[in-house]
């Protein structure tokens, strides 16, 4: 991942013009993403306040501008995380209350007594592979679990033909039309890193199977 700089100084005025009638697409992607990147910054000072909140943009190179955020806490504690682009926008577009909805994530980083930056990223194969077998996986299956209790739920790690290792999770009492989930192991190690929760992709997966088939 590496910083994009040039949205700190577009950021204080999102929606400035250009120099220009016709805008690039690529100007025209660098205000969209200096204006949400600032709407997630008023969001958060609306709920925590205006000195204990700072936001950067990252760009990766797979899921490209990721919007970070450090929340204070009033003892001094840092609490980060990190949010894609294409859920920022969906977050303030479809949310009655953006604000509510961004902080809530704080809200539960919040509950521990340390800071909680963002978790450094796997140097090498075999962390990885550790990071996923030991942590991710675990960390699925039994959250997946223990949601859905006394519901049985099939949870595991699967190979899948198009996007490769998946955690799957389904349930075997829904016999006919759809009646699992699976989320590339990329993507929640991704969110993993962005002190996300992970199982709770799986978990809003789960719960729209069910409420297609009418169980909620």
């Amino acid at each position: 991942m590496t910083t994009d700089n040039d949205t700190q100084q577009k950021q204080q005025q999102p929606g400035a013009q250009t120099d220009g009638a016709d805008k690039t697409d690529s100007e025209k992607a660098q205000e969209l993403i200096a204006a949400v990147h600032w709407n997630g910054l008023q969001a958060l000072k609306m709920e925590f306040g205006e000195q204990q909140v700072e936001g950067q943009v990252m760009n990766h190179e797979v899921y490209g501008p990721i919007f970070t955020y450090m929340v204070k806490s009033p003892e001094g504690k840092s609490y980060v995380s990190g949010f894609f682009l294409r859920e920022m926008i969906a977050g303030f577009q479809q949310k009655q209350d953006p604000s509510l909805w961004l902080s809530s994530f704080y809200v539960d980083l919040m509950k521990s007594p340390e800071s909680r930056l963002l978790p450094m990223p796997p140097q090498s194969e075999e962390e990885a592979k550790a990071l996923i077998d030991k942590i991710i996986v675990p960390h699925c299956v039994n959250s997946v679990r223990e949601e859905f209790a006394p519901e049985p739920v099939h949870a595991d790690l699967e190979l899948h033909e198009e996007h490769g290792p998946v955690v799957e999770a389904g349930f075997p009492s829904i016999t006919e039309g759809n009646n699992v989930c699976a989320m590339p192991l990329h993507f929640l190690m991704a969110h993993y890193l962005l002190n996300r929760d992970p199982a709770d992709l799986l978990i809003q997966g789960l719960y729209r199977i069910r409420e297609e088939h009418g169980l909620d």
